[in-house]
């Protein structure tokens, strides 16, 4: 898994212990052996959009680690205190600076090794012009032929314009559950 796990209690600051719980779980848990808290660990909520403008979509060049240089959807973790579609409405505002409307849920990923799932929404550029911030080395429109399929990012990135693309040409948009082995 990508994050490491956890070593502390939150609680009382012992170090836990790796077992399964003997409250009837079935899943080794991070147990502290002084307090008793069960310490649960959950996948990463990442959201963001799929900002088109007629034939073309909305792609970010990365200004940060991981994968510097390579093209990307608006996208970002989740934070508290915020639904999927606001979250992926702040990261394509932070990433692109792009005027949009939201639309419905496209893609869901699951991406199990980093303890991930990953959310894509479509949403429908009203300008052209775009600000990207700090995150962001340049925002720019492709169609279909011009993505840089071999310079995206992720391949979480990669599936979902692929269906998005194919979606377009049939001329009706599903959602698309996808599991990223």
């Amino acid at each position: 898994m990508y994050r490491s796990p956890i070593k502390h209690c939150r609680n009382c600051g012992t170090a836990v212990t790796y077992r399964i719980p003997d409250d009837g779980d079935t899943r080794e848990r991070a147990v502290c052996p002084a307090c008793g808290t069960i310490h649960y660990e959950n996948p990463l909520n990442v959201v963001g959009t799929v900002p088109h403008w007629g034939d073309r979509v909305l792609l970010c060049k990365r200004n940060i680690e991981p994968r510097w240089g390579k093209w990307t959807l608006p996208a970002g973790f989740m934070e508290l205190n915020e639904t999927t579609s606001q979250g992926a409405a702040r990261e394509t505002d932070e990433e692109a600076g792009a005027q949009f409307e939201m639309e419905d849920l496209f893609s869901v990923m699951n991406v199990e090794r980093v303890g991930q799932v990953h959310l894509y929404y479509r949403a429908r550029l009203l300008s052209d012009q775009f600000h990207p911030g700090h995150e962001t080395i340049e925002a720019r429109l492709f169609t279909e032929a011009e993505i840089p399929w071999d310079d995206l990012a992720f391949r979480t990135v990669k599936e979902t314009l692929a269906r998005y693309f194919s979606d377009r040409r049939q001329g009706a948009y599903s959602i698309h559950v996808i599991d990223i082995a």
